[in-house]
């Protein structure tokens, strides 16, 4: 028997493994059909090794890292949490906002326990899911009647479907936006039912263009709001107030889509474009929608407040229980919501907001901590601090940059391309940009609690 013939006869078999000390501590810990196929893939390459005359331990023990090694990874979570030092705080594509921990603990009480989620406790009786929400929302707009579906694209839908199947929504042309993934406000407008005119151009809408396409089969008066882009230059669109005063005179609704929705006046912090939901409330607009995963900082969601008569007529669609939102998501609403009954507050305690609007010197801080603990630890790179700027993201502020710094990390030992994509693909994930080729840490979207393992996981990158 030749040495190949051997080290073939040698080779444990997946029951033997599996009787092992570390096989029954992996069928304990992770499921069985990954324990196996992490065993059946380490014994195949071992076999190919050894016809490839390679020299190979074939021990239960020389195994176990390896297999332990891939149980782990057929065993992760797909969806799992990240660093991001990109400085774009409502990240589309990582979840956009951050939920608190104070939030986090009202979701797990409900999530750990059954609730009164259609219960009245008063009465003893059935009750309303969307009354949990609804005082607190009355609150802090000022409106009348509130409801929360599954995101802004199902809320404009539902109030669509509602209040104008079968009849025409007036819309500015150079408001007809495309609100990401390809969905644009025209075809959720013809899936509702309702039918689209346009009015205006591209750059320029006239009162008198709303006025002139006003018919006996006109249900509603739809306003974007230009959240997620700007048109500037030779441009005019009607202020609110005047659409309102249109609406009065033919009885007609205005609805107004806010897209982000912001809950707070951002005027005192330098920013003049961002209405806050309040103040279109107050105008007297009939329906107004926003998201609450963007300026509001809570979960996704498609926030409704308005005029009672039609938050009503919204309740009774069958299209509302087809998109309503669970239980965990209202918990998180609640949490947040209440934030908002102290302004103050809330741009401390809600993370988005925080990280939005802290001050260039605080983010300075912790870039420096961040560059300190790199130089302590990490020897194969340069390591600099910078001024940049951060965007808002998420569709939201699309114009304004906010003053950042960040931390500039230019590798010695392989391409900044190189380690951006291993950061990328550690543990936990680190996503960052690269920059007059250096990776480029913002400091606004790291916490302070992910320095640490920031810091481990640059190191274990640069190696």
């Amino acid at each position: 028997m030749n040495e190949k013939q051997k080290l073939l006869k040698e080779l444990p078999s997946v029951d033997e493994i599996l009787k092992n000390n570390n096989g029954v501590k992996w069928c304990r810990t992770y499921p069985r059909k990954y324990v196996l196929q992490a065993i059946r893939d380490v014994i195949e390459m071992r076999r190919k090794e050894i016809m490839e005359a390679s020299s190979t331990d074939v021990s239960v023990e020389g195994m176990s890292g390896e297999i332990e090694m891939k149980i782990e990874k057929l065993s992760a979570f797909s969806l799992q949490p990240v660093i991001n030092a990109t400085g774009i705080v409502i990240h589309t594509n990582l979840g956009r906002s951050v939920l608190s921990e104070k939030i986090l603990d009202n979701v797990r009480k409900i999530a750990e326990s059954y609730s009164n989620l259609e219960y009245n406790l008063e009465e003893g009786r059935r009750g309303k899911r969307y009354a949990h929400i609804t005082k607190i929302l009355r609150e802090i707009t000022g409106a009348e009647d509130a409801l929360i579906v599954n995101n802004n694209a199902a809320a404009v839908l539902l109030c669509l479907n509602t209040l104008a199947k079968g009849r025409e929504v007036i819309v500015s042309r150079g408001e007809l936006v495309e609100i990401g993934g390809s969905f644009r406000v025209p075809d959720i407008m013809s899936l509702s039912g309702a039918v689209l005119r346009e009015v205006g151009t591209t750059n320029k809408t006239h009162l008198y263009d709303y006025r002139n396409a006003i018919n006996e089969n006109t249900a509603l008066i739809l306003k974007v709001h230009q959240s997620n882009y700007r048109i500037s230059g030779f441009t005019e669109e009607v202020p609110i107030s005047e659409l309102k005063k249109l609406s009065e005179k033919y009885h007609i609704p205005v609805m107004y889509d806010l897209g982000s929705g912001c809950m707070i006046d951002l005027k005192p912090y330098g920013i003049h474009s961002e209405p806050a939901v309040q103040e279109i409330v107050g105008s007297g607009v009939d329906v107004v929608t926003f998201s609450g995963d963007k300026l509001l900082g809570g979960p996704q969601g498609g926030v409704i407040v308005g005029r009672k008569e039609y938050i009503e007529k919204l309740q009774k669609n069958p299209l509302t229980r087809a998109i309503r939102i669970d239980k965990l998501t209202l918990a998180a609403f609640e949490a947040t919501l209440m934030e908002y009954l102290d302004e103050d507050k809330a741009v401390e305690n809600i993370p988005m907001l925080k990280m939005l609007l802290q001050k260039p010197e605080k983010i300075k801080e912790r870039a420096k901590k961040i560059a300190l603990e790199l130089k302590r630890k990490v020897k194969a790179a340069k390591i600099e601090i910078t001024e940049d700027t951060s965007k808002a993201g998420g569709g939201s502020l699309p114009e304004i940059e906010f003053p950042t710094y960040a931390v500039l990390i230019s590798p010695a030992n392989i391409s900044v391309n190189d380690l951006e994509e291993r950061l990328r693909k550690g543990t936990p994930a680190i996503i960052a940009r690269i920059k007059d080729n250096a990776l480029l840490l913002d400091a606004r979207t790291i916490r302070g609690d992910e320095i640490g393992s920031l810091v481990k996981g640059i190191n274990a990158a640069l190696y």
